[in-house]
C-alpha cells in the first residue's frame, strides 16, 4: 500500500480535543499574549487588571451560555478531568452513597472506585441500554437513605447517546440529591441550562466543543452545592486571609489561572453563541449519518442509537476483519486520517457492548470537518479492507 503523505490531514477526532480552533480564537490567544499576559489581580497595574478582565469575561459569557445563577459560579479549572474531581472529592462525605452509570469516562468512575474501594462512599453503577440510554426509573430506584449525589455525562464519549439530563436532574431535586453532570461531550454542541435542567454541578472542559486551548475547563457550582476546597493558595485579590476566601470563585481557584487559555477560550465561547449549539451538532450528527450508511455498505458493526436527535456527532464502528488499534494506525500512516481507537477512557461500556477489550474505532467529526472528508474515510477503508 503506498503511502500518501502528499495529502492533507483529514481530523476526525473532536471528541478529544477540537482541531483545528475557529480563526478567532488563534487570534485572541496571539494578541492577549503579546499585550495582557500578566497575573490577573483586582487592584494594581494595567496589565493585571485586564487580565483580571478577561477571566471575568469568560464568567459571564458561561453564564449566559449555560443560563447560570451567577457568573461568580463558574469556576476554572485545568480540563473537565480537574473539574469533575473537584466536584465529586469536594461535596462527598465518608458513608454517602453515588449513583453512578455504566457510560461514564474514567474522569467519573476512576475517583468514585477509589473512594468506593477505600470504604470511603457506597456507589450504584446504572446500566444502559443497546443503545446507550440511561433510564430515569432506573436511577430513581437505585435511590437509597444514604444517596449524596447522582454522577452522569450528558453524552457517551463511545457512543454518543444524549442522556435524559432534565428528567434524571429532576428526580435527583425531588429528593433532595445533588445532581453532577459531566457535559465534556455536550457544551458547546447541545444547549443545556443548568436551572431547567435541575444540574448542580456542571463539569466540562475548554478545549473541545467550546474550542479553546487545551488546558482550560470550568466547573459550574449551583447555590446548593457545598465543596470543599480542591486547592488552596493565592487569589490575587484576598492576600490578608488564613485561609482560603470563603466566596467564589476564589474559594476553588487558588493559584494563578491558565488566563492566555481563557482568552482563547472567550473567543471560542463567542463562535459557539454565534453558530448556535443545535446547528453545530446538526452539522456534525449529518456527517456521522453519512458515516453510518458507508459503514454499513462495507459491513462493519455501527454502534449506539441512530435517532439523530438522541446524540451527538460520535460514531464508533467495528469490523470482525482487522483489530481497531491496526485500522486506525493505517489511516493515519498511509491515508492522513486521524480517528481514535481502543477503549476511550471508558470500559465499564465498552464491557457492556461487548467490545472490551479491543475497544473501537471512534470518529467525531467537527465544525470544519465536510463530507468530502467523510467520503475520503469511507474510500480508505474500501481499500483497507477489501
Amino acid at each position: 500500500m503506498a503511502m500518501k503523505l502528499s495529502m492533507s490531514l483529514v481530523y476526525l477526532d473532536n471528541a478529544a480535543t477540537s482541531f483545528p480552533k475557529p480563526e478567532s480564537v488563534y487570534q485572541a490567544l496571539d494578541r492577549f499574549a503579546r499585550t495582557a499576559l500578566a497575573n490577573p489581580g483586582r487592584a494594581g497595574h494595567k496589565m493585571a487588571l485586564q487580565a483580571e478582565q478577561e477571566l471575568d469575561t469568560g464568567r459571564h459569557l458561561l453564564n449566559q451560555l449555560f443560563h447560570g445563577q451567577g457568573p461568580e459560579r463558574f469556576v476554572f479549572t485545568l480540563n473537565c478531568t480537574d473539574s469533575l474531581n473537584m466536584a465529586l472529592k469536594g461535596v462527598l462525605r465518608e458513608g454517602d452513597h453515588v449513583i453512578t452509570t455504566d457510560l461514564e469516562h474514567n474522569s467519573v468512575s476512576r475517583p468514585l472506585r477509589a473512594m468506593e474501594l477505600s470504604g470511603f462512599i457506597t456507589v450504584t453503577r446504572v446500566a444502559s441500554d443497546r443503545d446507550g440510554l440511561i433510564d430515569p426509573d432506573a436511577v430513581a430506584e437505585a435511590i437509597t437513605g444514604k444517596t449524596r449525589l447522582v454522577a452522569m455525562t450528558h453524552a457517551s464519549n463511545v457512543l454518543g447517546t444524549i442522556q435524559p439530563v432534565a428528567e434524571i436532574g429532576k428526580i435527583a431535586r425531588q429528593h433532595d440529591l445533588l445532581f453532577l453532570v459531566d457535559a465534556a461531550q455536550t457544551a458547546g454542541a447541545v444547549p443545556i441550562d443548568v436551572q431547567a435542567m435541575f444540574i448542580d454541578l456542571l463539569a466540562f472542559p475548554g478545549h473541545k466543543g467550546l474550542f479553546g486551548p487545551t488546558g482550560t475547563g470550568a466547573l459550574y457550582v449551583g447555590p446548593r452545592a457545598r465543596l470543599r476546597p480542591w486547592r488552596e493558595g493565592g487569589t490575587g485579590g484576598d492576600s490578608s486571609s488564613p485561609t482560603q476566601p470563603a466566596e467564589l470563585p476564589y474559594f476553588l481557584e487558588g493559584g494563578t489561572p491558565n488566563v492566555l487559555g481563557v482568552a482563547g477560550l472567550n473567543a471560542g465561547i463567542r463562535f459557539v453563541m454565534e453558530r448556535g449549539p443545535d446547528e453545530l451538532r446538526r452539522h456534525e450528527v449529518a456527517l456521522t449519518d453519512q458515516l453510518a450508511e458507508g459503514l454499513g455498505e462495507l459491513g462493519c458493526r455501527v454502534f449506539g442509537c441512530r435517532d439523530a436527535a438522541r446524540r451527538v456527532g460520535t460514531l464508533s464502528f467495528r469490523t470482525e476483519t482487522m483489530a481497531a488499534g491496526d485500522l486506525a494506525a493505517i489511516l493515519d500512516a498511509e491515508f492522513q486520517i486521524a480517528v481514535r481507537p481502543g477503549l476511550h477512557c471508558a470500559p465499564y461500556i465498552h464491557k457492556a457492548q461487548g467490545t472490551f477489550p479491543d475497544g473501537t474505532v471512534r470518529v467525531s467529526p467537527g465544525p470544519f470537518n465536510t463530507a468530502a472528508d467523510i467520503e475520503r474515510l469511507l474510500g480508505a477503508l474500501k481499500q483497507i479492507l477489501a
